[in-house]
């Protein structure tokens, strides 16, 4: 199994705890991967360069979880991961698609929601100046399917409302804070007023629907 942008530890390590087949992760930044008693082997690797991290070498299943929309040359990045499947083997990626819901509080019934999807406009309007394809996700089935590969799924998951979606949201208003009122998207008031919305618990924040897609390649 390769895991592609592994990014940390958890998805490799539960993969090599269910199977007894050889587990690679990779990442251009292996920084939090390299633990010691580690069930996988971890390479330095850049999916877009359009080179496999092993050469020869084929897998049963290729993931990749948030990776391919942030990679400028991700026509490359997915022949290199199908290339690397096995005849029969699977391919599973897994993309948000901000465009299928743009709102971070669909129920848009006030101040603080408005604010807060203003904010989600703005962080928009950054991750596209930086090359991210803002609808990939909904491409996954048609790319997947003019590979060539058989058996091709795909479904969405949409959390709205909860700890976690607050959680995540604080964090990412966090990160880009200085960036938002630098393009002039945002003021800092503006940024520490949803903060405060967020603490509040009186948001119900909705994440960008994650598409998962798989295929099988032809034996």
């Amino acid at each position: 199994m390769w895991e592609v942008g592994a990014g940390s530890t958890s998805v490799p390590q539960w993969i090599a705890e269910q199977t007894d087949d050889y587990v690679l992760a990779t990442d251009i930044d292996t920084t939090w991967l390299n633990r010691e008693g580690a069930e996988f082997e971890v390479k330095t690797h850049d999916i877009g360069s359009g080179t496999r991290p092993l050469p020869g070498r084929q897998f049963d299943l290729v993931h990749a979880r948030l990776v391919l929309v942030h990679v400028p040359e991700r026509a490359e990045a997915l022949a290199t991961m199908i290339d690397a499947l096995k005849p029969g083997g699977w391919i599973l990626l897994e993309e948000a698609d901000p465009g299928l819901q743009p709102l971070v509080c669909p129920d848009e019934c006030g101040d603080a929601q408005v604010l807060a999807n203003k904010l989600k406009s703005a962080f928009r309007s950054l991750m596209a100046d930086r090359g991210v394809d803002l609808s990939f996700g909904r491409k996954l089935p048609r790319l997947l399917r003019s590979a060539g590969l058989t058996e091709v799924g795909a479904d969405s998951f949409f959390p709205m409302s909860g700890s976690a979606c607050n959680e995540l949201e604080r964090a990412t208003i966090e990160q880009i804070r200085e960036r938002l009122v630098a393009a002039d998207l945002a003021t800092d008031g503006e940024i520490g007023q949803h903060l405060a919305n967020i603490a509040s618990g009186a948001l119900d924040l909705a994440t960008s629907p994650m598409v998962s897609a798989w295929a099988r390649k032809p034996e």
